[in-house]
């Protein structure tokens, strides 16, 4: 039997925290353990014992007020491996699992060990209270912009600028073949479109699961997301010295028509 472990990184988002953990103990086949990795998050301890499921806490602070999301997930992946976890899920801390997604993840893990196994994600509308098992399996509507393979079937893809670190799974040999997230990275954006980018050049590619559905609550967003503006520049440079590239085109893309940065075939530069 499979040994599944989650891996989540959260700082703040406790509702949806409890609400992914009331998911993962629905599972119609729970995980063996839930890591969570509190970034600069002391509350975090204190949710986590509101649910009894099995759970390993870890603690990561800050850097500057930028989150360190790449080495939260490095972390987290560590404490699940040595727990002796045979397959890591990754689920952002605003994803609730439907309950097959845990074993629609080890059914593809068993057929296809090498890759990266990416299930569809349905972004849900607000609400101000819990959504019910049933009313999440009726909402259930995948962002068209990822595949969504009929439930049971696993397609292969060969576009690794189309994985989401919302949700994901991999197995311990193919985390290692990777090399995990690189920790170059801080704060928002990158990163997992880094991390696919190397899965690819190390020949490992996409899997998609179908019927491994996660539900993304809602929570507000800026579009662009000049919040996390530095961070975005950062990173993306830190992408272009590795890649030659830009990531995040979308994004740079509106913050230069909004004339808050300046960009080249070589560098950006935010405008005072």
């Amino acid at each position: 039997m499979t040994m599944t472990a989650v891996v989540t990184v959260v700082s703040g988002r406790h509702r949806h925290l409890r609400a992914q953990r009331v998911g993962l103990a629905a599972s119609t086949v729970p995980p063996a353990v839930h890591v969570v990795v509190a970034m600069d998050d002391p509350a975090v301890a204190e949710v986590l014992e509101e649910n009894p499921l099995p759970t390993t806490l870890d603690t990561v602070g800050d850097d500057d007020h930028r989150l360190p999301l790449a080495t939260a997930r490095n972390l987290g992946a560590a404490t699940a491996i040595e727990a002796g976890a045979d397959l890591l899920v990754f689920l952002d801390v605003d994803c609730i699992p439907a309950p097959d997604l845990l074993s629609r993840y080890a059914a593809a893990a068993a057929e296809h060990p090498d890759t990266l196994l990416c299930g569809p994600v349905t972004y849900l509308p607000p609400r101000d209270h819990p959504w019910t098992a049933a009313e999440l399996a009726s909402a259930t509507d995948p962002h068209p912009a990822r595949p969504n393979p009929p439930d049971g079937v696993v397609l292969t893809g060969d576009d690794p600028d189309l994985f989401w670190s919302l949700s994901f799974a991999v197995t311990p040999a193919t985390w290692r073949r990777v090399g995990g997230f690189c920790e170059d990275y801080r704060g928002y954006g990158g990163e997992d479109t880094d991390f696919a980018a190397v899965a690819a050049a190390t020949g490992v590619g996409i899997s998609w699961v179908g019927g491994a559905h996660a539900h993304h609550q809602h929570h507000p967003v800026s579009r662009p997301p000049v919040e996390h503006l530095d961070d975005i520049v950062a990173n993306a440079t830190v992408f272009h010295r590795r890649w030659g590239r830009w990531p995040m085109t979308g994004w740079l893309d509106d913050f230069e028509r909004a004339g808050l940065i300046t960009r080249s075939d070589e560098e950006i530069a935010v405008r005072s």
